[in-house]
């Protein structure tokens, strides 16, 4: 697929260089040009000068930026997204990491959605640390990649994506599920910065349903 990350710190970074090592056509964007051609040419991907030009071409678009920023490329892919599949990998951190931003109310992921008119957003890969999504064998077992969406394109779109790389996709429910995915995420993030751990852990369900890991 031609799949358009936008962000290269280290989850776009490791999630486009599994995605090229797949075979898929990646393309980059990022706000620092010189970076991102950096990135791009370290794992065999284009880089693009604006996350517009990079979601112009793209059959999928990958947001792996900071919360923060999500909404302002929202803005700016949206004339190029509909009918697009967009995954959302960000994860709605308080600036203090004292917890989830959305707390309370809708998820980051339906969030991001409003301004995406028209396009098949999933929330995906945001369970996972970057040294896992960057190194899907890492652990010795094949990891589950998470993932949520109202939308049938999307759901066969994350499946064969994540399959590609070496994941086990698991279907957990709507978009609004990615209210749940969310918490996990952050619960494995404080896990990490309660411990100073590793930075590697990650989810597995045990005897999933199979229809949860099949297209839909």
């Amino acid at each position: 697929m031609k799949i358009a990350v936008i962000g290269t710190g280290n989850v776009g970074k490791a999630l486009g260089g599994s995605f090229a090592r797949a075979g898929h056509d990646v393309t980059f964007a990022a706000q620092d040009e010189a970076k991102t051609r950096e990135v791009a040419s370290e794992v065999g991907a284009s880089a693009a000068a604006t996350a517009g030009a990079a979601a112009r071409d793209a059959e999928v678009i990958v947001l792996a930026v900071p919360y923060g920023a999500s909404h302002a490329v929202a803005g700016e892919i949206a004339p190029f997204a509909r009918d697009k599949v967009v995954i959302d990998v960000t994860n709605p951190l308080k600036p203090d990491y004292s917890g989830l931003a959305t707390e309370g109310g809708p998820s980051g992921a339906e969030r991001l959605a409003e301004p995406l008119v028209g396009a098949h957003v999933v929330k995906a890969f945001n369970t996972l640390f970057a040294a896992v999504q960057g190194d899907p064998t890492a652990l010795g077992s094949t990891v589950d990649a998470l993932y949520a969406t109202d939308d049938a394109e999307a759901r066969a779109a994350v499946t064969a994506i994540a399959e590609s790389v070496g994941f086990r996709p698991i279907y957990v429910g709507p978009l609004s599920a990615a209210r749940e995915l969310e918490a996990l995420a952050w619960l494995n993030i404080r896990l990490q910065m309660l411990t100073n751990g590793s930075w590697n852990t990650a989810f597995v369900a045990l005897s999933a349903p199979e229809a949860a890991t099949m297209a839909g």
